[in-house]
Formats: structure tokens, C-alpha cells, sequence
């Protein structure tokens, strides 16, 4: 997260981030990971909306973000509509249109990708 906080400073003011909490990746309860086990991020798999804001609540906290954290409901309706799970990294253009979606992350974060993209786009904003 700390390239992407690094990002969100730099252009404070001109591009609005989010982090939106999707399915929980490895819950307790599925498929859970080793370096979850040593960190104690214990997280079932929510079945409200109320739970998900919870587990969002602890990830937020664990990680240290420091973005605004938007949660997905319960029955996925972004995640679903974006192909986000595990998760991924988006630039939404001011029209609401997709502008970027870079691969599957965390792998498949290029946060250098990412800022081309919004300097590009806000390129193409400022000519407006």
C-alpha cells in the first residue's frame, strides 16, 4: 500500500482514491494462508454487510490505510461487475468509464502503470 499512499499524496486534490473491500480473500473459514496465521488476521467470511464492514475495518487497520475505505455488499455486486477478486487497481475516468484495470493483485499491481494512466488522463481532462 505504501506506493499507492505515495501516489494519492502526490496528487492530492486531483485524483479521488479508494479502496473498496470485496470478498475476503482468505478467511479463516476458506482458504487462509500461512502468512495470515502469523500475523493473527483471523477473518471469517462474512455473511452481512455489517460483518464485511468489520473484516474492512480490520484490514484497514492491519495494513495501515490510510485512504477512504468503501465496503462492496454482501452479495458482490463490484467485485462482480469488475472482475476485481483478489483484487486490482482501476482508474475511473471523471465520465465514469474504465480507464484503467491493471492485472490481478497483488502480483499484478504496476503502480507505475497506474500513475502513467491518471497523468494520461488528466492530460486528456485538462484539453477539455
Amino acid at each position: 500500500m505504501g506506493a499507492l499512499h505515495e501516489l494519492a499524496d502526490r496528487l492530492e486534490g486531483r485524483v479521488e482514491f479508494l479502496v473498496v473491500y470485496i470478498c475476503e480473500a482468505h478467511p479463516i473459514d476458506g482458504w487462509q494462508v500461512k502468512l495470515n496465521l502469523a500475523a493473527d488476521v483471523l477473518l471469517s467470511t462474512p455473511e452481512t454487510d455489517a460483518a464485511r464492514a468489520e473484516n474492512a475495518t480490520a484490514c484497514a487497520l492491519n495494513l495501515g490505510i490510510h485512504l477512504p475505505v468503501v465496503i462492496d455488499p454482501i452479495d458482490d455486486p463490484l467485485a462482480d461487475a469488475y472482475g476485481a477478486w483478489p483484487d486490482r487497481l482501476y482508474l475511473i475516468s471523471r465520465g465514469g468509464t474504465v480507464s484503467y484495470q491493471g492485472g490481478l493483485g497483488p502480483m499484478g499491481f504496476d503502480h507505475e502503470e497506474l500513475e502513467a494512466a491518471i497523468r494520461t488522463e488528466l492530460g486528456q481532462v485538462s484539453k477539455a
